[in-house]
């Protein structure tokens, strides 16, 4: 079954930088549309960074020149490189893929759309 799991977060001075991973499985021989999600205490849930099978981008504007989001479909792993970091950055990050929105949107790729999520790594950055 199609299982995805993020590891890489940790604790991270404001200006600094980290690069979470996501490894998938279960979707072998399968386009791989994939997204980063971030959700921080007494908030909702928002879209961080997507990127098709193909290799378009999309960010969100808080994080548009920071954080750069790349896979290797070969070894079935999605990355997010976050750079200058600052503190409203710390939240809890996932993964996801399965995308079933509209792919013609660009800004559905950060919504919700997505059948299949990681369990998440925390962030957090200090000031």
């Amino acid at each position: 079954q199609v299982q995805l799991v993020e590891s890489g977060g940790g604790s991270v001075q404001a200006g600094g930088s980290l690069r979470p991973s996501c490894v998938v499985s279960g979707l072998s021989n399968s386009a791989f549309d994939m997204a980063w999600f971030r959700q921080a205490p007494g908030r909702e849930r928002e879209g961080v960074a997507a990127m098709t099978y193909y290799g378009s981008t999309f960010y969100a504007d808080s994080v548009k020149g920071r954080f750069t989001i790349s896979q290797d479909n070969a070894q079935n792993l999605l990355y997010l490189q976050m750079n200058t970091l600052k503190p409203e950055d710390t939240a809890i990050y996932y993964c996801a893929t399965g995308f079933r929105g509209d792919a013609a949107r660009g800004g559905a790729r950060l919504g919700p759309a997505y059948a299949y999520w990681g369990q998440g790594t925390q962030v957090i950055v200090s000031s």
